[in-house]
């Protein structure tokens, strides 16, 4: 599990939200920019203003900023993410108020996960915002969830293709597959994190394809069986919210 840096320099982690945002969402106002980070539209406007210098981003005629030069590659293989996080965010927040935990959006990209998404619960110990950070599919809630959805055959290949030091034990993981096939929940109990506990849904599109996954994080001291049968159902809600609004 990545942890933040010690000494991080804020401004340097804004910034570089912001240049995921641009790459996998698309254009963004300073406004949009601003509510996103949490800080004063002045605040945005420099960042912003800095990754054009330096070609990270580009300002169209209608003041909305895109990917620059720099991410434009990526930006073009940006596949409706923005679309899946604008269906997703009310869902979200309501789970996260029924549930009081963290709430996360996820997407796979090859043997990765990306959080798109963090809804924060309110209750003073909880799982801190996931959002920009990236994790091994395998190991996480959301893509546990997402991986269930290819075959043996796709997933061999998927990691087949692996280097050495990310090959998994591939017959574990069908056997933990398919459990989530099962129940339609992914479990992650300190996997990523100790003292994290996390419920997975994958979402799906219109053509009933997996694109993304919901999960609740929480920790594990709140954990119990009254707990996950509060969740669960909870959670099974919310993904359907989302695949109907897709």
């Amino acid at each position: 599990m990545k942890n933040p840096p010690a000494y991080g320099v804020t401004s340097v982690d804004h910034a570089l939200r912001l240049a995921v945002i641009l790459q996998v969402e698309g254009p963004l106002t300073v406004s949009a920019a601003a509510s996103r980070l949490g800080v004063a539209r002045s605040t945005a406007h420099r960042l912003l203003s800095t990754l054009v210098y330096r070609d990270f981003a580009v300002q169209d005629d209608d003041r909305s900023y895109r990917a620059g030069p720099v991410l434009e590659v990526a930006a073009k293989a940006q596949s409706g993410i923005g679309t899946i996080r604008a269906a997703a965010l009310g869902p979200m927040r309501t789970l996260a108020e029924t549930v009081d935990e963290t709430v996360n959006l996820s997407i796979r990209t090859g043997r990765t996960i990306r959080f798109i998404a963090s809804v924060e619960g309110t209750q003073t110990l909880r799982v801190g915002s996931r959002e920009g950070m990236v994790l091994p599919a395998h190991h996480a809630t959301g893509g546990l969830a997402i991986l269930a959805a290819l075959s043996d055959s796709e997933l061999t290949s998927l990691y087949d293709a692996a280097p050495v030091d990310e090959r998994v034990d591939l017959a574990k993981l069908r056997r933990e597959l398919r459990a989530v096939r099962r129940s339609g929940i992914a479990i992650n109990r300190e996997r990523t994190e100790r003292g994290l506990i996390a419920f997975g849904h994958a979402i799906t599109n219109s053509l009933g394809d997996t694109v993304a996954a919901v999960s609740v994080s929480m920790p594990t001291v709140r954990y119990s069986p009254a707990t996950v049968e509060h969740i669960t159902p909870a959670l099974t809600t919310a993904a359907h919210a989302i695949s109907a609004a897709l």
